[in-house]
C-alpha cells in the first residue's frame, strides 16, 4: 500500500520597508543579542525549542531536532547572503543576578540587493503572547532597511493564525501560495501560484 504524504498550505509574504517602521522596543526584563559565532549553538537551541512541536517541526523534519536545528544553522551562517544585522537572539534577565534565558531568535538573508528574507522566527513557548515576535522581526527589518533593502518576505505555514496574524497586522500582504511535503519540506510541484484576491495580491521581488 502507498504511504499517504501530507502536504501542508505555506503562505509567502511580503513587506515593503519603505514605510515607517516601529521601534524594536522589547518588554522589561528582555534584551536583544547581537549576531556573533559565538551565539551560534544559542540560535540552535532557541529554535529547537520554538519549533520541536509546532507545526512547522512537521513540515521540516530538521526544525523537529537539535541536530536538524544546528545544520540549518551553520549553514545559514555560511550563506554568501546571510546578513548579520538581521539575525539575532533575545534573552530574559528579570534581575541582574539571576541567569539570563534565551527565549527568541530570528535570521535573514539579504537576497538580490532589494530583498530582505526572513529565515526563520520563533519565540519559545514560555515566553509567547508578551510581543517578542513584533519586536524581533521590527529589529530584523530595520537590519534589512540598513542594507538597503526595500521588501522584506518571509513564509508561513497557513494554518498557523496566531503567525498569520501577527505578520499581517505588520502589514506582510501574501504575494504567492504554495504547498510544502511533510517533513521534507519541498514544495509540491505545480502546487504554486498567485494569490486570490482575497488574500491581497501585491507585486513580486527578487
Amino acid at each position: 500500500m502507498a504511504r499517504t504524504t501530507t502536504h501542508f498550505k505555506r503562505l509567502r509574504m511580503q513587506l515593503d520597508l519603505r514605510q515607517p517602521l516601529d521601534p524594536p522596543d522589547l518588554p522589561e526584563g528582555y534584551r536583544f543579542v547581537r549576531w556573533q559565532p559565538l551565539v551560534q549553538e544559542r540560535h540552535a537551541q532557541v529554535q529547537w525549542r520554538a519549533f520541536r512541536d509546532d507545526t512547522d517541526g512537521k513540515v521540516f523534519s530538521s526544525l523537529g531536532s537539535l541536530a536538524g536545528c544546528r545544520r540549518l544553522l551553520r549553514d545559514t551562517a555560511q550563506h554568501a547572503q546571510f546578513a548579520p544585522d538581521s539575525t539575532w537572539l533575545v534573552e530574559f534577565q528579570p534581575e541582574r543576578d539571576w541567569p539570563a534565558v534565551d527565549c527568541a531568535m530570528i535570521q535573514g538573508l539579504a537576497k538580490s540587493g532589494s530583498t530582505g528574507a526572513i529565515q526563520n522566527v520563533g519565540v519559545i513557548p514560555e515566553h509567547r503572547g508578551f510581543g517578542l515576535g513584533r519586536a524581533i522581526l521590527l529589529r530584523a527589518m530595520h537590519g534589512f532597511r540598513m542594507l538597503g533593502a526595500k521588501y522584506t518576505t518571509l513564509e508561513v505555514t497557513a494554518i498557523n493564525e496566531a503567525a498569520v496574524g501577527l505578520y499581517r497586522s505588520m502589514g506582510f500582504e501574501v504575494s504567492r501560495v504554495l504547498y510544502r511535503k511533510a517533513a521534507v519540506g519541498s514544495v509540491v510541484d505545480g502546487s504554486e501560484r498567485p494569490p486570490y484576491v482575497r488574500e491581497r495580491q501585491v507585486p513580486l521581488v527578487g
